[in-house]
């Protein structure tokens, strides 16, 4: 079993980009945070608010151990943090392809700017909070992708072509 999974910083396109290919690949599609949200009966802003990170951290592990055991090849959108966890990274590489979508702190802002349903981002200096984060999680992201492709400057399509010729 091989399933696509998109991972990268929040509003990097990973939601976006995944169901456009899971239309071209057919293959069913999986957002891991929708998911959570539907499972939870709650938005993640709501589940960070109520139980915390850690506990919305451990309902990702959950989905990524669930998809052990599915028969079908999937195309996979993962929350930006899913990959922070140790565990979570063991198990992605088990999964299948990781494809990282890599965007700079300026487009992440850019794409971001007005969107209030990112707990991460709440408060004052929210472009620092992404330079920040972005900081801590680059050298995660590589180090558990298979592929990486850089989104900065580039048309949807652009994007989209690339990670179909890189999966294929």
């Amino acid at each position: 079993m091989k399933h696509i999974i998109l991972m990268g910083f929040m509003g990097s396109g990973k939601s976006s980009m995944g169901l456009k290919l899971s239309y071209k690949l057919r293959k069913a599609f999986l957002d891991t945070d929708k998911l959570i949200e539907k499972k939870e009966g709650m938005s993640i802003s709501d589940i960070f608010a109520t139980y915390g990170e850690a506990y919305f951290r451990k309902k990702e592990t959950e989905v990524l151990e669930s998809l052990k055991w599915e028969s079908a090849e999937r195309i996979i959108s993962l929350g930006g943090g899913t990959p922070l966890r140790e565990e979570n990274r063991k198990l992605l590489k088990e999964l299948g392809t990781v494809v990282y979508l890599k965007v700079s702190a300026d487009t992440v802002y850019e794409r971001l700017q007005g969107d209030n349903t990112r707990p991460l981002l709440q408060g004052d200096n929210p472009k620092q909070k992404i330079e920040d984060l972005l900081a801590k999680r680059s050298d995660i992201y590589e180090g558990v992708a298979d592929v990486i492709i850089c989104g900065d400057g580039k048309s949807f399509e652009e994007v989209l072509e690339e990670i179909m010729e890189a999966v294929q």
